[in-house]
């Protein structure tokens, strides 16, 4: 795992939705996949549906702010940016902070630690 906290470029160069497959063909479908029946896990606000949209080097997931922490009328909230590394076929999980409006790298690794990680949220950079 890689060290955490690190920030990454202005908003502007962050993913955004919808703009092409992380890694084409059969494996980025199993990716997303993998990553919506992970979620179902999720320890915290279960009783929201987070969205997984492609980014055009992992995916973002997105859902409803519903502590109204981030957002106070409730709107779609920035939640991790799984981001895929094809030079070492690993990926970074990042979470994004809300003020700075950019994104913090928390990890790196395997798909499912990754996953596993952004489930639990035991420090709340995720799930706020």
């Amino acid at each position: 795992m890689m060290s955490p906290n690190r920030r990454l470029p202005a908003p502007s160069q962050a993913p955004t939705a919808n703009t092409g497959p992380a890694r084409l063909g059969v494996a980025g479908d199993l990716d997303l996949r993998r990553i919506q029946k992970a979620l179902r896990q999720r320890a915290r606000y279960r009783y929201v549906r987070p969205s997984i949209e492609r980014a055009p080097d992992g995916y973002r997931i997105v859902s409803p702010c519903c502590s109204r922490n981030i957002d106070a009328a409730g709107g779609t909230i920035d939640i991790a940016w799984l981001q895929f590394l094809p030079d070492t076929a690993r990926w970074r999980l990042h979470s994004k902070d809300h003020r700075a409006q950019a994104w913090t790298l928390q990890s790196e690794g395997r798909l499912h630690e990754l996953l596993a990680l952004l489930n639990q949220d035991p420090q709340r950079v995720f799930w706020q």
